[in-house]
């Protein structure tokens, strides 16, 4: 709870919920989500909700001394650590299928470097991480590309570039993609993720009217029901991705991507664990870090 410590002594000393997440690089409502899962961790409230600035009621004046006392003990801890050792927690929103692959060499790279860092990966998908990233509930997320700008605190460090293709089972005959995805039933992916909606924008560029079957965000389990012959399906060439029963397509002069890539508070401090697994994670998509 250091970082929410942290905040909620900002917001004292600034009297505004704004002015402290200015200071802080947040949100307005990542510093009201940080404070609320203080009161909640302490069993009280710290500020006079009545009043129209931040103004500490009795229960924040008596925490703020101790608050600060604590935030000074946990920085010495830290400076005292040692040169060059690097302990602390991670807190990483990851999409399924980027954990299937991506996450996983990455993190065996991190966690050889730095076996007392202690990561956590909160599971979701992409708006529900974006979302995590901008409350301060996740240190950084793995996820797809939103199709917005995103808030001037947050930035974006793209790692993959993933071709969607057209999915088909192996035992069906060869035909050219747009009549397959004309007359057969289609898995489609969820259009309320990130990655749906790029897939919904192509199939109303290209003017097809699909024959939709089943809709879901989760790519193995949209080729498990393409390779089960329960129709066909456009999804990403993930690496990794078991190919038996499979026939995928190139879309040729019409093909498209996903992009998959790290949002935080960006540029990561290249000597905090945020930055460290920054590093891991371009390294095992084979990119690098925007300066």
């Amino acid at each position: 709870m250091i970082k929410e410590f942290k905040t909620f002594i900002a917001v004292a000393r600034d009297g505004t919920f704004t002015g402290a997440g200015a200071q802080l690089g947040l949100t307005q409502s990542a510093v009201s989500a940080q404070i609320k899962r203080l009161e909640d961790y302490l069993g009280v409230a710290l500020f006079d909700r009545s009043a129209r600035a931040a103004v500490l009621n009795d229960h924040g004046r008596e925490m703020l001394p101790q608050a600060e006392e604590l935030v000074a003990m946990a920085e010495r801890m830290a400076s005292s650590a040692g040169a060059g050792h690097v302990s602390g927690s991670l807190r990483i929103g990851a999409i399924a299928s980027v954990q299937q692959d991506l996450l996983v060499r990455a993190l065996g790279e991190f966690r050889a470097g730095y076996p007392d860092v202690r990561v956590r990966i909160v599971p979701g998908v992409s708006l529900s991480l974006l979302g995590q990233v901008d409350a301060g509930e996740v240190d950084m997320a793995l996820l797809i590309r939103p199709p917005f700008t995103l808030p001037p605190e947050l930035g974006w460090q793209p790692l993959l570039r993933e071709e969607v293709v057209l999915a088909m089972p192996a035992a069906m005959a060869p035909a050219p993609w747009r009549e397959v995805l004309a007359a057969q039933p289609f898995i489609r992916y969820d259009r309320a993720s990130f990655g749906g909606r790029v897939v919904d924008l192509f199939l109303k560029k290209q003017r097809i009217t699909v024959h939709e079957a089943v809709e879901l965000d989760e790519i193995e389990a949209i080729a498990n029901m393409v390779r089960h012959g329960l129709g066909v399906a456009l999804l990403p060439r993930l690496r990794g991705l078991d190919l038996d029963g499979l026939r995928l397509v190139s879309l040729g002069e019409a093909a498209f991507h996903r992009e998959i890539g790290i949002i935080g508070r960006l540029p990561f401090d290249a000597g905090s664990v945020g930055g460290k697994m920054a590093e891991c994670l371009a390294r095992a998509a084979g990119t690098t870090l925007a300066p």
